[in-house]
C-alpha cells in the first residue's frame, strides 16, 4: 500500500514538472514568435527607407527647378524700384494743388481784409496787402499795430475760420486766431510781426 502511494506521488510530481515545462515552452514559443513579428515589422520600414533614397534623388532635381523660379523673382524686385520715382512725381503734383486752393472760396464770398504792421520794417503792411490782392482778396485798410503780438497771425470773427485759413495760406502766415475785442467783426485782420518771412 505504501509503495503504491509512493509511485502515485512520483507520477503526480512528474506530471506537474511536465506541465510546468510545457507552460514555459509555450511561453517561449509565444514570445519568440512576437519577437520575430517585431523583427519582420522592423524589416518592413527598412525597405521604405530604401525608396526614400531614390525619392531623395528626385528632390535633387526639384531644387534644380527651384533656381529656375528664383530668376523671375529678381525682376519682380526691380519692378518696385520703378514705382519709387512715381511717388516722387506725386509730391511735385501736391504743390500744384496749392495754387488752386484759393478757388475753394469764391471771390464774391470773401470778406474784406485789413493788414497791420507790428514791426519796424517800413512798407511791410503795403507789401502784404499787394500780395493778398494778387490772390483775390479785397484789402480795405493797412496801418501800424501798437501792442505786443507774438507771431504773425490772421484774426477772424465768428463764422470766418475757413476764410482766415485760406488767407493765411495765400500770404504764408501759419497762425489763425479768434478776433480781438477791438477788431472789426465783419472782416479779417492780419497782424505782421518780425517772424514774417514773406
Amino acid at each position: 500500500m505504501r509503495s503504491v502511494d509512493d509511485r502515485g506521488q512520483v507520477l503526480s510530481s512528474l506530471v506537474a514538472v511536465l506541465a510546468v515545462v510545457a507552460i514555459v515552452g509555450g511561453l517561449l514559443v509565444l514570445f519568440g514568435t512576437r519577437g520575430n513579428n517585431s523583427v519582420a515589422d522592423e524589416a518592413k520600414p527598412a525597405p521604405k527607407s530604401t525608396p526614400s533614397k531614390p525619392s531623395g534623388g528626385t528632390p535633387t532635381s526639384a531644387p534644380t527647378s527651384a533656381p529656375v523660379e528664383t530668376p523671375p523673382a529678381k525682376p519682380s524686385t526691380s519692378a518696385p524700384v520703378e514705382p519709387t520715382p512715381t511717388p516722387s512725381a506725386t509730391p511735385s503734383s501736391a504743390p500744384s494743388s496749392v495754387p488752386t486752393a484759393p478757388a475753394s472760396i469764391p471771390a464774391s464770398e470773401r470778406p474784406a481784409v485789413e493788414v497791420y504792421n507790428n514791426t519796424a520794417r517800413k512798407g511791410l503792411a503795403e507789401d502784404v496787402a499787394i500780395r493778398a490782392r494778387k490772390t483775390g482778396w479785397i484789402v480795405t485798410g493797412k496801418d501800424n499795430w501798437h501792442g505786443k503780438i507774438v507771431t504773425s497771425t490772421v484774426y477772424f470773427p465768428a463764422g470766418m475760420q475757413a476764410e482766415a485759413a485760406q488767407l493765411a495760406k495765400d500770404i504764408e502766415i501759419f497762425s489763425t486766431k479768434d478776433a480781438l475785442p477791438n477788431m472789426k467783426k465783419d472782416r479779417l485782420s492780419v497782424i505782421l510781426t518780425t517772424d514774417y518771412a514773406g
